[in-house]
């Protein structure tokens, strides 16, 4: 086995637990997916783009964590600790599944995460009650991991492939009913939507014991010492996609010329890495497929 499959088979043993339940996206044929997420759409690009999902998906956790309630749900309730891979492979499998899989696929995971936070509910330190199933939170979680997401896209992906403001609009629109499904309320859906919401929110986040352990959590992320380093360099990297508030909440102090003279031509270097090893997506693959079929033909 070359190095190129080694690689490969990893990505995939980290990101979808070794197996990437292909039947999800390939059939049946023409179905359209539950949200019409078609190819080259921006959601689809942007949710198909590795180094952009992967800054961005420790972008998201750390943002997140800010938020008292939805930390302590976290820390009292997830498995983190002890299956962080398995835990990653989950999420990856829902935000894959519900952007580029079947109608059918896509209502199974949105179940099985709603019975999932029905379940998820207590007090958190400061003596608040709080559980998953809370609108109020449901969109907190969404904005903070599709507003991360976009920035992590933005950032890495290739110049000319970027999204402009319209099409910044367009993908927020277009994720914004995974989180209804969920029972999300009152979703942002534009970009200025997104800023105004933040800004809104920022009088109720802040960094507790939990988010702190989080975040030396994720800086020790991996597996072996080849996935920690790969982590490690994603995680820096991913500490350029927060808005400035948040670092300053976190305490994070990397300064601003090491993050874009070191981070960001390190995180692209390894992403381009990854993405050629990877070569086409074969989940994207499945769904072109799917999506190109017409029924009967």
């Amino acid at each position: 086995m070359g190095i190129r499959d080694r690689i490969a088979d990893e990505l995939k043993a980290t990101v979808h637990g070794g197996d990437l339940k292909l039947e999800r996206y390939a059939g049946p044929p023409g179905d359209p997916g539950l949200f019409g997420i078609a190819p080259g759409s921006p959601a689809w690009r942007v949710h198909g783009h590795p180094t952009g999902m992967l800054t961005g998906g420790f972008a998201a956790l750390m943002l997140q964590s800010l938020h008292p309630l939805a930390m302590a749900g976290v820390d009292q309730h997830s498995d983190f600790r002890t299956d962080p891979v398995g835990r990653l492979t989950r999420t990856a499998r829902f935000i894959t599944t519900t952007t580029f899989g079947s109608q059918q696929a896509a209502r199974q995971v949105i179940d099985v995460v709603r019975r999932i936070h029905t379940r998820v509910r207590g007090t958190a330190p400061d003596g608040r009650p709080y559980r998953a199933d809370d609108p109020a939170l449901l969109t907190w979680v969404h904005t903070a991991e599709v507003y991360s997401f976009l920035r992590g896209y933005q950032v890495y992906a290739r110049r000319g492939d970027r999204l402009t403001p319209a099409e910044c609009d367009t993908y927020f629109a277009q994720v914004a009913p995974v989180a209804e499904a969920l029972g999300a309320e009152h979703v942002p859906r534009t970009a200025a939507d997104v800023t105004r919401y933040l800004a809104g929110m920022r009088p109720e986040l802040h960094v507790t014991p939990a988010a702190s352990e989080a975040m030396r959590f994720l800086r020790g992320f991996g597996r072996n010492r080849r996935e920690r380093l790969v982590a490690g360099l994603l995680m820096n990297a991913s500490l350029g996609l927060l808005p400035a508030w948040a670092r300053t909440e976190l305490g994070i102090r990397r300064p601003a010329l090491a993050r874009a003279a070191v981070d960001r031509p390190l995180a692209t270097a390894v992403g381009r890495g990854l993405e050629w090893a990877r070569g086409p997506s074969p989940i994207q693959e499945a769904a072109r497929t799917r999506l190109a079929a017409v029924t009967g033909s």
